[in-house]
């Protein structure tokens, strides 16, 4: 079904919006929310929260892009029940691995103009990533938004463990010194 169906189907308040967002997309949620969470029951739970969330979400929003619309959901739940579970229990490995990597570039702040200070590390981390060639960028993304191993970034692009952790060290020192630049660092 195309996706300007399914929004559709959700407009209509109608059940069948969710069965037919699982049909095109239960494997893309569930591999962004297994990547990010490691086991199959929180992974699930996401799934599950990011379903609720897409179906309080439209109406009143109208995505014209849903992989990506869900995708994002899908990505913000797995973090949020990561970041859960983290602060009950310690070693969460490819995920702490990933959080620990951007650590350096990224920085939290709790000052009252945190949310501008967040709008703005989102906008010039997108306009860093567009400016990256492609393979960069491809990479950097599945490492960092999917959370990805480095092993199946290096199948995926056909290059060594040691390329792909090159290419990533690279890019992030890259993005360090753009937020420098940018007065975010």
């Amino acid at each position: 079904m195309e996706d300007e169906r399914i929004v559709d189907l959700f407009w209509k308040r109608s059940e069948t919006a969710i069965e037919e967002t699982n049909k095109k997309y239960g494997r893309y949620v569930r591999s962004i929310a297994l990547n990010i969470l490691g086991c199959e029951s929180d992974a699930e739970e996401a799934v599950n929260d990011t379903y609720l969330d897409t179906w309080n979400s439209i109406p009143p929003n109208k995505p014209k892009e849903l992989a990506t619309y869900i995708g994002k959901i899908a990505r913000r739940r797995s973090v949020d029940i990561f970041r859960k579970k983290k602060s009950a229990r310690r070693g969460w490995g490819e995920t702490t691995v990933v959080f620990e990597e951007l650590e350096e570039c990224l920085c939290e702040s709790s000052r009252p103009d945190e949310n501008l200070e967040a709008e703005a590390l989102s906008k010039a981390i997108n306009y860093f990533l567009h400016a990256l060639p492609e393979r960069e960028q491809k990479v950097f993304l599945c490492r960092y938004y999917y959370v990805e191993s480095i092993e199946t970034i290096a199948d995926r692009f056909s290059l060594t463990n040691s390329a792909v952790k090159s290419i990533l060290l690279r890019t992030r020192n890259k993005l360090k010194q753009h937020l420098i630049q940018e007065g975010l660092l």
